[in-house]
């Protein structure tokens, strides 16, 4: 479903976008979601980078780097991009799950901030996003996905996610379309 509106107080979620896991497969995300960053940031609304420092504890059935060690990982691996310009006021939320609101005080931290609504972008769409997704959803919150600000390494999986999965948890909308929706908000 687009876009329709934001709500007084919305925040950024920026799932993921961390050195070790953005590549050449999913850069494309990253130019809209640091302009989104800047934006919000520019409006006075929070900006939220979650990363992911490994996945759940006793997690051994999966493979590639760290299989059986869930956190060995290179030292700077879960450090944000440079391109988003981490600023001070900026929060930081570290997960081990899919879902950035699993076990990891993102649900207290926006209802500490009054947020009613979440913008989301990173990495993977059908993974780390579309779980966030679900449980802003499952939350309460009113979630919009910035759609040409996440990205998935499988693009079969992107554009399911993108045109069968997400319009049915949230409102969807290009960056440029959400910087210009908040320059109007009330």
């Amino acid at each position: 479903m687009p876009l329709t509106t934001l709500d007084p107080s919305p925040a950024l979620v920026v799932i993921d976008l961390q050195k070790g896991i953005v590549s050449r497969r999913v850069a494309q995300a990253v130019p809209p979601a640091a302009a989104l960053a800047r934006a919000f940031r520019e409006h006075g609304l929070p900006v939220i980078l979650v990363s992911v420092t490994g996945r759940a504890p006793g997690r051994t059935d999966t493979g590639g780097p760290g299989a059986g060690a869930p956190d060995a990982h290179p030292a700077g691996w879960a450090d944000i991009i440079d391109e988003l310009d981490r600023q001070p006021g900026d929060y930081l939320i570290t997960k081990r799950r899919r879902s950035a609101f699993h076990d990891t005080g993102l649900d207290t931290l926006l209802r500490d901030l009054a947020v009613t609504q979440i913008v989301l972008a990173g990495v993977s769409t059908s993974s780390g996003v579309e779980s966030t997704a679900r449980s802003g959803h499952d939350h309460g919150y009113h979630v919009v996905l910035a759609i040409d600000a996440i990205a998935d390494p499988d693009a079969e999986l992107h554009r399911h996610a993108i045109e069968r999965v997400l319009p049915k948890i949230g409102e969807t909308a290009a960056s440029d379309e959400i910087i210009d929706f908040l320059a109007f908000r009330q």
